[in-house]
């Protein structure tokens, strides 16, 4: 729809480029659908009063029939669109394909949870952002892999075998141990190292040879529960890469960070100049020992995305790896990349209540709250959109006992509220959605409902913008918030409006219809499933 009406205003003015166009969307109603600010950027240029340029063109368009009215108001130009303008649009939408243009390809990255314990909230949360991210891109036509890093290598799994060796010692051979201060806790780690004891018998724990086998075994245990957590919530990848699979380029990564003059060798360490790129200070990227650090796994998974060649990068974090984005960044561009191509977004994290009180930790993952445990009790359509309420950078905290509430309070129960109440009336009107679309040729309304049947059919062919400014911004909360206001004008006009066995039944339905279709459409990108029946 905003196409069409940039079109419109494009031909009116002798723009070529249509896309410069910028159209609002009044805070008064009474204003029009949508108002456009175009006499000013045309003032520049034709050097004119932005004024007089405003009342000529509001002159020129008020001939096309897309509009009901135009009007100029102090060099902006208001619009309001015509019942038969909005009517074809509905229509075409309703029979146009999910777009098939060849976008950017897009690696999007997100979770990469180390495989060391069951997924918690704060996963959850960059989890959902990134499931649906892809999703609205996938619909707007863009080439996204979705893919998960498995930090399999280093420390936190030499660390996961010992806590299994450990708790297999205590809780199996009954001997007493001594515990690191950093060690994996939790019921978790006991239940592993069970299944350990059932895999490899009982004598896997007697000796700490054993820690690199059950390293191994627990992180496989790991990976395939928390691919069944966010399967839960009905989110998959493409891809899962393996960091101790990539080590084996070390060598050849770091002969070419040396021979791009982004490495030096001080204090029998190896560090990555990265203060050339902004970042605080050079990072160390092999100790003294050998061993690599943390940021080489990040330095040779990069490479590997960047020799895939995909036209950009998305990575989304969590909101304490902020520190690491100059570094990596670095380590691009000293392999010989376009840094500029990776976009990291940072997820903060999520504070739980029920019942006004702190949500109870898991006993079995320790000191987390996990996200099945969340999961199963609002269920996943309520997880994934209040997760998806706030931007992602932002500070989220929600009562779970709010979203069990099944009235208007609860975001997810009135959105469904709304489709479920559409589907209701055309069951009691006798009427089929399909034979409705098929038989209504125009609409119209009485004078008493035409205004608000005609702005509700505004607002409900909006989602296509939405769903372009949501992606563009990587701020999918536009989504929720859009879904909620269109559900509240739905139940605001169900309240105002006799609709059924009036004159104009059928064409306030036809309405109804579009308004179930968009909402649809909204939650399934959410990865919801709307309710037609509550």
């Amino acid at each position: 729809m905003y196409r069409h009406i940039k079109a419109i205003l494009a031909q009116a003015c002798g723009l070529e480029n249509e896309s410069e166009i910028v159209l609002e969307k009044p805070k008064n109603k009474d204003l029009g659908h949508l108002a456009t600010p175009l006499a000013f950027s045309l003032a520049k240029i034709k050097r004119q009063n932005p004024k007089l340029l405003a009342e000529e063109l509001s002159v020129s368009l008020a001939q096309n029939p897309a509009f009901s009215k135009v009007e100029a108001l102090n060099g902006f130009i208001n619009l309001t669109l015509s019942t038969d303008f909005l009517f074809d649009v509905s229509k075409a939408e309703s029979t146009a394909p999910q777009s098939k243009q060849n976008k950017e390809s897009i690696l999007l990255e997100f979770v990469s949870a180390n495989p060391t314990g069951p997924l918690h909230i704060g996963h959850a949360r960059g989890a959902v952002y990134g499931d649906v991210l892809s999703r609205v891109g996938r619909h707007l036509g863009y080439e996204i892999t979705t893919e998960y890093y498995i930090n399999d290598a280093g420390s936190q799994i030499q660390m996961l075998g010992l806590s299994l060796l450990l708790a297999g010692q205590e809780h199996i051979l009954k001997r007493e141990v001594e515990y690191p201060e950093s060690y994996y806790r939790g019921e978790y780690i006991i239940d592993l190292a069970k299944e350990c004891q059932k895999h490899f018998g009982k004598s896997i724990f007697e000796s700490e040879d054993s820690i690199p086998a059950l390293a191994d075994f627990g992180k496989n245990a790991m990976l395939q529960e928390i691919k069944d957590n966010l399967s839960q919530v009905g989110i998959s990848f493409d891809n899962f890469v393996s960091e101790k699979a990539l080590y084996e380029r070390w060598d050849s990564t770091l002969q070419t960070l040396k021979q791009n003059n982004g490495i030096y060798t001080q204090d029998s360490k190896v560090w990555i100049a990265s203060s050339k790129l902004n970042d605080e200070k050079d990072r160390v990227i092999v100790r003294e020992s050998g061993e690599p650090t943390y940021l080489a796994g990040d330095i040779i998974y990069h490479q590997d995305k960047f020799q895939r060649g995909f036209e950009r990068y998305i990575n989304i974090w969590g909101a304490d790896h902020h520190g690491y984005i100059q570094r990596v960044k670095a380590a691009i561009h000293f392999l010989g990349y376009d840094e500029n191509k990776l976009e990291v977004l940072l997820s903060q994290m999520v504070s739980l209540l029920k019942g006004g009180q702190p949500y109870k930790m898991s006993k079995r993952a320790g000191n987390f709250i996990l996200m099945k445990d969340v999961a199963s009790e609002i269920g996943s359509d309520a997880l994934r959109f209040i997760f998806l309420s706030k931007k992602p950078d932002t500070h989220l905290e929600f009562d779970v006992d709010e979203l069990k509430k099944q009235d208007s309070s609860n975001p997810i129960y009135y959105i469904n509220y709304a489709n479920a109440r559409i589907h209701t009336l055309f069951e009691k009107a006798g009427v089929n959605m399909q034979d409705l679309e098929k038989n209504i040729q125009s609409l119209s309304f009485d004078s008493n409902s035409k205004d608000s049947a005609t702005h509700l059919l505004f607002e409900s062919l909006c989602l296509s913008h939405i769903l372009e400014s949501s992606f563009r911004d990587r701020e999918m909360q536009k989504i929720c918030e859009y879904l909620k206001n269109l559900a509240a004008s739905l139940h605001s006009f169900y309240n105002t409006h006799k609709i059924l066995q009036t004159p104009n039944q059928n064409d306030i339905l036809y309405v109804l219809k579009v308004i179930s279709q968009t909402l649809t459409r909204g939650l399934a990108l959410l990865g919801i499933t709307a309710k037609t029946r509550m």
